[in-house]
C-alpha cells in the first residue's frame, strides 16, 4: 500500500483518481467532506485548521457488501471544526444506511449553527450543535424501523482545544510526541468497562469472545452521549479517531507508538497495513478480526 497522497481541503474527496478511492458515492457539502461506502487505496492527507489531517477508510477484506463506516471532516469557520467516524453495525439491517443518516444529521446541525461571521474568524459554538445533531441522528436511525444502528466517535476542534464525544465503541485517543497517552475514550461495552475498572487487561480483552458486544448505539431509545473533557493539544500532539476495525486488530500501545511521531500520512499508512495484515492472518497469535476500517488522525503544527 502506498501512502503520502496530499490534497488541499478544497478537493473534498471528489476526485477519486487523486486520492485512490473507488466508491459508489462521495458527497460534497459546503462545510467539508464525508466519505460513504468508500474503498480507499491510499491515505489522503491535507492541511486542516492549522494542522494536518490524514484519513483512510475501506471495507472489510472478507465481504463484498458496502463499507458501513463513514469518515467526516467539517471545517466550521477558520479555527473551528469537527472530525467524526461512524461505524454501522454489520449485525443489524442497513448498517451503512444508519451511519450515513447519522453523519448527515450531524452535518445539518453544524450547518444550521454556523453563522456567516465564522468565515471572518469568529469562534463558533459547536457543543450544542453536536449534541443536537447526535440526538437528531438517533431519531433518524430509529425512524428507519429496521433495527439498524451505528456508533459515533466525534471530536470538536476550537483552535488548539479539542473535546471528544462518543456513542458506542468507535474510539478516540490523544498522544504526545513522546508517546504519553493523554486521553483514551472508554468503549460502551462490557469489555470496555472491565478494562477501565482494572478487571481485564488490553491483551486479554482484544481476544475475548464478548469483545464485540456493545451497550450503547445510535438507533436505540436508550442512547446516551458521553462527553469528554476539553483537552489543550500541545505542538506535535496527535489525535486519532477510528472504528473498531483498527482497535480490534491493534493494541492501544501499538497505535500510540505508530502515530506519536513522523509524517502523519506514513503513520496512518503503517496502522492500516498492520491492521489489514492481521485481518488476513486468522491463524496466528496476533489479534485478527476482519472488519471495515476507518482512521482519521489530526496533528497540530
Amino acid at each position: 500500500m502506498s501512502t503520502g497522497t496530499t490534497l488541499p481541503l478544497e478537493a473534498q474527496f471528489t476526485l477519486p483518481s487523486a486520492v485512490g478511492v473507488s466508491h459508489r458515492r462521495a458527497r460534497r457539502r459546503s462545510l467539508g467532506a464525508m466519505l460513504f461506502e468508500a474503498q480507499m487505496t491510499d491515505v489522503a492527507s491535507f492541511e486542516f485548521l492549522g494542522g494536518t489531517v490524514a484519513v483512510f477508510t475501506t471495507r472489510s477484506p472478507q465481504k463484498e457488501t458496502a463499507n458501513e463506516d463513514v469518515a467526516a471532516l467539517w471545517s466550521v469557520g477558520l479555527t473551528s471544526g469537527v472530525l467524526a467516524v461512524a461505524d454501522g453495525l454489520g449485525g443489524h439491517a442497513g448498517g451503512e444506511r444508519a451511519s450515513r443518516l447519522a453523519t448527515e444529521a450531524i452535518q445539518k446541525s453544524l450547518q444550521d449553527a454556523a453563522p456567516a461571521a465564522s468565515q471572518e474568524g469568529e469562534p463558533v459554538e459547536l457543543r450544542a450543535a453536536i449534541l443536537n445533531g447526535i440526538e437528531a441522528a438517533n431519531q433518524s436511525v430509529r425512524e428507519l424501523g429496521t433495527g439498524a444502528a451505528t456508533t459515533m466517535a466525534l471530536v470538536e476542534i476550537q483552535d488548539r482545544t479539542i473535546r471528544p464525544y462518543h456513542v458506542g465503541d468507535s474510539a478516540i485517543l490523544v498522544t504526545g510526541q513522546r508517546g504519553k497517552l493523554k486521553f483514551q475514550s472508554i468503549p460502551h461495552s462490557p469489555i470496555g468497562y472491565a478494562i477501565e475498572a482494572g478487571l481485564m487487561n488490553e491483551e486479554d480483552a482484544i481476544h475475548h469472545e464478548a469483545r464485540h458486544v456493545i451497550s450503547n448505539v445510535i438507533g436505540s431509545d436508550q442512547m446516551r452521549i458521553e462527553i469528554g473533557p476539553p483537552i489543550e493539544m500541545a505542538p506535535r500532539d496527535t489525535l486519532l479517531i477510528a472504528s473498531d476495525g483498527l482497535f480490534d486488530n491493534l493494541l492501544p500501545d501499538e497505535i500510540v507508538e505508530a502515530v506519536r511521531s513522523g509524517p502523519l500520512d506514513e503513520a496512518v499508512g503503517e496502522l492500516v497495513d498492520v491492521a489489514r495484515q492481521r485481518m488476513a492472518n486468522q491463524n496466528g497469535t496476533a489479534p485478527s478480526k476482519p472488519d471495515d476500517l476507518t482512521v482519521i488522525a489530526y496533528r497540530v503544527g
